[in-house]
């Protein structure tokens, strides 16, 4: 099937559960999407015993899609940056101190716990998972996913400190992640010998000061070029090409591309909206951003749910892929707790917070492009991707259809 049959049939399928959620399911855009998305795929599995033929060419087409690459290399550029972009830079200013320690203490804290309970679970339940491949695990679920939360949480009231913790944490911890993850994934294929303490803190200097550097006079150089002018259609055109080629340019730099996009999104969201745009040029940059973030938000929930053709869910993993899911919140909450209870004096937090952050960190298309990365001849691959999506469908569905519940009752008078 040719790259435009694709698209096309992933657009139709996109509308369709977009239309069907609106107007039937009236669920939050990224869940009721990925609900239908999921259905749609049960359904060809249960289809697959009457009309197998349906079921594989459905299943061949999804196949074609390289998710990693796709979410990656072409998503997540624009998916950071509208997200950063509609970011209240000034409220961010105001948590950025527990932002920094949950992004960067908490993603630590959360990778060992969970890479030392899986460890211990699968013994249990008769896996043998070596250390290096649960720590693996532990590095690619650990970081909320930015665009899970941006997706799901702007549609619930919560004060504001809370609520652009959770947004602040998602946009940033992605980098540290993303070390570990490099990091842990050389020690897990090449061996321990492979990296050093000094290799791991130059990779992260590398790819998180780098990206945020970077990001800084990207976001800079696009604030200049929309200040010279005013031409609203050529200003929109600045901002996607300032996405694409810095992106491009961050990857050939081997730098953090997100952190980049991140940065430079806030700063245009910030400086170059108050002092750089018409109010013209304002409403069209903001509204091609937000059309453009929904659109490939329902592409993104669209594919997640029909990767469950893909997924192996062998019935000895479901005990494990339960216990994991209860692990992974449990060390989520440790993981920003204990930072809370040390620092809580410096931080802009109530006492409410750990147990919303907690469950407001949800985890969605990163960890399952993370966990897809893994190759395939390693031990125990196809368990690891079971888990991770069981834990991202439990995040998405579970966690975002009860967070408002959670909300009204940790703060009935939020406004």
């Amino acid at each position: 099937m040719d790259l435009f049959t694709l698209t096309t049939l992933l657009i139709v399928a996109s509308a369709l559960f977009a239309y069907l959620n609106t107007r039937l399911l009236k669920l939050p855009d990224a869940i009721g999407i990925m609900v239908l998305s999921l259905a749609f795929s049960a359904l060809l599995i249960g289809l697959n015993t009457i009309r197998p033929v349906w079921f594989t060419e459905v299943r061949q087409a999804v196949v074609q899609i390289d998710f990693g690459r796709v979410l990656f290399d072409v998503m997540l550029s624009f998916l950071l940056f509208a997200g950063a972009f509609h970011t209240n830079i000034d409220q961010l200013r105001q948590v950025r101190r527990s932002v920094i320690l949950f992004a960067l203490v908490g993603v630590l804290i959360s990778t060992a716990l969970i890479g030392l309970g899986l460890y211990g679970l699968a013994g249990w339940f008769g896996f043998a998972i070596s250390w290096p491949l649960c720590l693996l695990f532990g590095a690619l679920i650990s970081p909320t996913d930015p665009i899970a939360v941006l997706g799901i949480l702007a549609k619930f009231k919560l004060p504001e400190n809370v609520k652009y913790n959770i947004v602040g944490e998602s946009l940033f911890n992605d980098g540290v992640g993303v070390v570990v993850f490099a990091s842990i994934y050389r020690i897990a294929v090449d061996g321990m010998e492979s990296i050093s303490a000094g290799t791991i803190a130059l990779l992260f200097l590398e790819e998180a000061g780098g990206g945020i550097l970077f990001g800084l006079i990207l976001g800079y150089g696009l604030f200049r070029l929309v200040r010279s002018i005013n031409h609203y259609q050529t200003e929109v055109l600045i901002t996607i090409a300032g996405v694409m080629g810095g992106y491009l340019l961050a990857q050939k730099l081997h730098i953090s591309g997100p952190l980049a996009m991140v940065v430079a999104g806030l700063l245009m969201g910030g400086k170059a909206r108050g002092e750089a745009m018409s109010d013209v040029t304002e409403e069209y940059v903001d509204k091609f951003w937000e059309l453009l973030d929904s659109i490939l938000n329902a592409i993104l929930f669209v594919l997640m749910g029909v990767e469950l053709l893909l997924i192996d869910f062998r019935m000895a993993y479901w005990p494990l892929c339960a216990a994991v899911i209860i692990l992974v919140l449990s060390a989520r909450f440790l993981s920003i707790w204990f930072p809370f209870v040390v620092a809580h004096r410096w931080l802009n937090l109530d006492k409410y917070a750990p147990v919303m952050l907690t469950w407001g960190g949800l985890r969605g298309g990163l960890s399952i492009a993370m966990a897809l990365s893994i190759p395939i001849n390693l031990p125990n691959q196809d368990l690891l991707v079971t888990i991770t999506y069981a834990v991202v469908l439990f995040s998405v569905i579970g966690q975002g259809l009860t967070m408002e519940r959670l909300i009204r009752r940790l703060y009935p008078t939020s406004p």
